[in-house]
C-alpha cells in the first residue's frame, strides 16, 4: 500500500539558532536536489510572516530558486495564503514560474495570514479578507484559466497557463470548498492532527467532480523524523518539539540541537505531543509500519512529508530512510 502513495517534501527554509538565512536557502536547495535524486514527487513551500524561524516568507520567489535548481520535481506553494495577496498578482507570479518552467508548478493556496494580527495590518491587507476567500480563488482560477469573450483585465503571463491549483487547510471549510469546486485538497495534519477525519469525511462526501477532477484527491501533511534507530530518531526529534514548545511560549522558534531531555511542564508537553500526535519518529522499519498504517486510517492518494531536524545531513538521510521504507 505504502509504494502506491506518492511521496512529497514540505520544506519552510528553517533557520537554525546560529545559522543565516543564506544558509537556510543553501539547504533547501540542496534537500529538493536530494528529494528529486530519491524520486520524491512535490517540493513545496509555506508562506508565513515575521516568524524569525522560517524564511520562506517570499514564496514565490524562492520556489523559483528551487525550480531553477532542479529538473524534474514539481516545485509549489504549500501554501500561498491568499487573503494576503490580490489573486491578479498571484496569477502574475505563478504564471510567470509556469511559463519558466513548464508543468512543474503548483499553486497551493490557504485561507489563513500565516502571521499575527499586527504583521497582517503591515502587509496592508484587511483582516476580513479571509471571508471573501471562495470568490477570491475563483477570481484567481480567472486570471489562470483561458480568457474569457470581452474579459478586459487579464493577468500578463498568467492568462492559459493553467497552473493545477490546491486547497489547503487544517479545518472543514477548506475541505468543503475544495469538494464544491472539484479540486484537489491537502489536509495540514502535520500541526491540526485532530480535524483529519473530519476534514476527510467532508471532502470525500461533498465532492463534485469538475473538469480538473473525477474524483477526489487527498494529500496529507505528516512530519517523519527517521534515523537509523527508533533511539536515535527520538533523540533528533527534540528538535521539532522545542520548535513547538517555543511556539506556545511566545520565544524563538528558530531550530536549536536535540537535546535528552526537554524542560517542560506537563501542560506543556500535553501541548506539544497533541499538536505532534500525527508525528512517524523512528527507525526504517518503524517507519514503514507507521506510514503504512496512516495511509490505511485515511486512505490518503499522497503524502507530505515535514522533517524538521538540526542539521541538514540528518534532514537528508531521513528522507532516505522514507523513500527507501516506501519502496522496500
Amino acid at each position: 500500500m505504502l509504494k502506491d502513495v506518492r511521496l512529497s517534501v514540505l520544506d519552510l527554509a528553517p533557520i537554525r539558532d546560529e545559522g543565516t538565512i543564506a544558509e537556510s536557502f543553501e539547504n533547501s536547495v540542496a534537500l529538493a536536489r536530494r528529494a528529486e535524486e530519491l524520486g520524491y514527487h512535490r517540493f513545496w513551500l509555506a508562506e508565513h510572516h515575521n516568524i524569525d524561524g522560517i524564511a520562506s516568507a517570499a514564496t514565490a520567489v524562492l520556489i523559483g530558486h528551487i525550480a531553477g535548481r532542479t529538473s524534474t520535481l514539481r516545485v509549489g506553494s504549500g501554501g500561498v495564503m491568499l487573503p494576503n495577496h490580490a489573486p491578479l498578482v498571484v496569477a502574475e507570479q505563478f504564471g510567470t514560474l509556469a511559463t519558466l518552467y513548464p508543468d512543474r508548478i503548483d499553486l497551493g493556496l490557504g485561507r489563513a495570514p500565516g502571521t499575527d494580527g499586527m504583521t497582517l495590518r503591515a502587509l496592508g491587507r484587511d483582516p476580513q479578507a479571509a471571508e471573501h476567500f471562495p470568490q477570491m480563488v475563483q477570481e484567481l482560477a480567472g486570471y489562470l484559466g483561458d480568457a474569457r469573450p470581452g474579459q478586459r483585465v487579464k493577468a500578463v503571463p498568467g492568462q492559459g497557463t493553467h497552473v493545477p491549483l490546491w486547497l489547503l487547510g487544517s479545518s472543514g471549510f477548506s475541505a468543503q470548498l475544495a469538494a464544491k469546486l472539484g479540486l484537489p485538497f491537502a489536509f495540514a495534519s502535520h500541526f491540526a492532527p485532530g480535524y483529519i477525519h473530519e476534514a476527510i469525511r467532508l471532502y470525500r462526501d461533498n465532492f463534485q467532480p469538475s473538469s480538473i477532477l473525477d474524483k477526489p484527491y487527498l494529500m496529507l501533511g505528516i512530519p517523519v523524523i527517521a534515523a537509523e534507530t527508533d533511539e536515535q530518531a527520538e533523540f533528533l526529534s527534540t528538535t521539532h518539539q522545542q520548535k513547538f514548545l517555543n511556539l506556545i511560549r511566545g520565544k524563538s522558534t528558530r531550530a536549536l540541537p536535540p537535546v535528552k531531555e526537554l524542560d517542560w511542564h506537563p501542560h506543556e508537553r500535553g501541548q506539544v505531543m497533541q499538536m505532534l500526535s500525527a508525528s512517524v519518529v523512528g527507525s526504517r522499519e518503524t517507519v514503514k509500519r507507521q506510514l503504512a498504517s496512516f495511509i490505511e486510517g485515511t486512505g490518503a492518494d499522497e503524502l507530505m512529508i515535514n522533517s524538521d531536524f538540526y542539521n541538514l545531513d540528518d534532514r537528508l538521510r531521513s528522507y532516505e530512510i522514507v523513500m527507501d521504507a516506501a519502496q522496500g
